[in-house]
């Protein structure tokens, strides 16, 4: 039997898919395909079949940040609509299996693009079918009728952006390491001016292409990192995503994300007007939205930063995260000037 990759007791998880997964054997082997930021993602193998087993990280785990029941059933709910996710096949909250509760999807097939040179070699042409394909998806989403779905008690949209000015803050300060007077001014900043909300939808709550999976034909197949899911305000997905976007142009390799800076994508002016032509969302204190999605990042960050400086993160790059959250916080505080 191979080794156990972290967070993961292949014996206990082996006895639990054999009588549980339908077709499943208990001699299993894993590997970790992503790891440490976020919740833990591991391709498991029986020899004949393959799954996607997700579990929270290890260590220090933010209340309600990392919620495999919430993250299973907007899955679930999802597969019936036009957006692409996996199929789901079990929910385990007995922690004696794993020492936390984990679900089993199906691998979907495709590139989770994460890199400019990634994109670079595919040819400016497809780049560019990519980032549409990235913004009709959101789009997509933020289409879906939560009812509908399934997910009308998903999360309480009334009073979203500001429970969200607060939740992050509290994120913030139960891991926060040291002196942040830039978190403080902008949280305050924040919390004086919250624009009224545009319609509710599902908000994904972390929308970057290399947390959606690509074909070979660049289309997507899979929306992916359903963590923070819930219900409010889907602008805050798109402020996000160009967040992450501004971010990567700046940054580059120390960015999460930098396939904004590949040839042929779509500029961040091209991003929101191909969403704004597929919604009726006001877009004119998009400026808040982007110090939201600053301020957010910076919490989760600082998270990331906890986890490390405590031994609890797996894989490689951790040491930088804390440098980028001052950064983020004084981004926040630019952005905040903005308006569309």
């Amino acid at each position: 039997m191979p080794g156990n990759p972290p967070g993961l007791d292949l014996d206990r998880l082996g006895r639990w898919f054999a009588t549980t997964i339908p077709g499943a054997g208990g001699r299993l082997s894993a590997t970790v395909i992503a790891g440490g930021k976020s919740n833990l993602t591991y391709a498991v193998m029986d020899g004949t079949g393959e799954w996607i087993v997700r579990r929270p990280p290890l260590g220090h785990v933010l209340a309600t940040a990392h919620d495999m029941a919430r993250e299973y059933r907007v899955l679930s709910a999802l597969r019936d609509t036009a957006v692409p996710v996996p199929a789901t096949y079990a929910l385990c909250q007995d922690d004696d299996v794993l020492g936390a509760p984990f679900y089993v999807m199906e691998r979907v097939t495709g590139t989770p693009y994460r890199r400019a040179a990634e994109l670079e070699r595919l040819g400016a042409h497809r780049t560019r079918i990519i980032s549409q394909g990235l913004v009709d998806t959101l789009a997509t989403l933020h289409a879906v009728d939560p009812a509908e779905a399934g997910l009308a008690d998903f999360g309480r949209a009334e009073g979203f952006l500001e429970r969200q000015v607060r939740r992050w803050k509290t994120q913030l300060d139960a891991s926060r390491t040291r002196d942040l007077p830039a978190a403080d001014e902008l949280h305050a900043l924040l919390a004086a001016d919250v624009p009224a909300e545009t319609a509710a939808g599902i908000v994904h709550g972390d929308f970057r292409l290399d947390n959606l999976l690509v074909d070979d034909s660049d289309v997507t197949t899979a929306v992916l990192d359903w963590e923070m899911a819930t219900l409010g305000d889907p602008l805050t997905d798109l402020a996000l995503m160009v967040f992450y976007h501004r971010l990567g142009n700046l940054l580059r390799s120390e960015a999460v994300t930098d396939v904004a800076a590949a040839p042929g994508f779509l500029s961040e002016e091209d991003i929101i007007h191909r969403y704004a032509a597929r919604s009726e969302r006001d877009l004119s204190r998009f400026g808040f939205y982007l110090g939201l999605a600053a301020f957010k990042l910076a919490a989760i960050g600082e998270g990331i930063h906890y986890r490390h400086l405590h031994g609890k993160t797996v894989g490689a790059g951790f040491d930088k995260i804390g440098d980028t959250v001052p950064l983020l916080l004084d981004a926040g505080l630019t952005a905040l000037k903005e308006n569309r």
